[in-house]
């Protein structure tokens, strides 16, 4: 098994969620997360709208993919 260094942001998610003391503070910290990476997508798609690389056939074209992460043979 590989292992993984955790990076600065991890270490300060992991002591956030180990420090929440009942269930509302834990939905707190999650919708708090939620919200950050909500707003930085809705900034990066707008920056690709604007700069042309997101179109409306872009999305259309999107809509009929299949993009879920196949399954490795085991």
């Amino acid at each position: 098994m590989e292992s993984t260094t955790i990076n600065p942001t991890q270490r300060m998610i992991i002591e956030s969620f180990a420090a929440s003391r009942d269930e509302e503070e834990l939905n707190d910290l999650m919708d708090l997360l939620r919200d950050f990476y909500a707003s930085r997508l809705k900034r990066e798609m707008q920056r690709l709208w604007d700069n042309g690389t997101l179109d409306q056939n872009a999305l259309d074209s999107l809509a009929d993919e299949h993009l879920r992460t196949p399954y490795k043979a085991m």
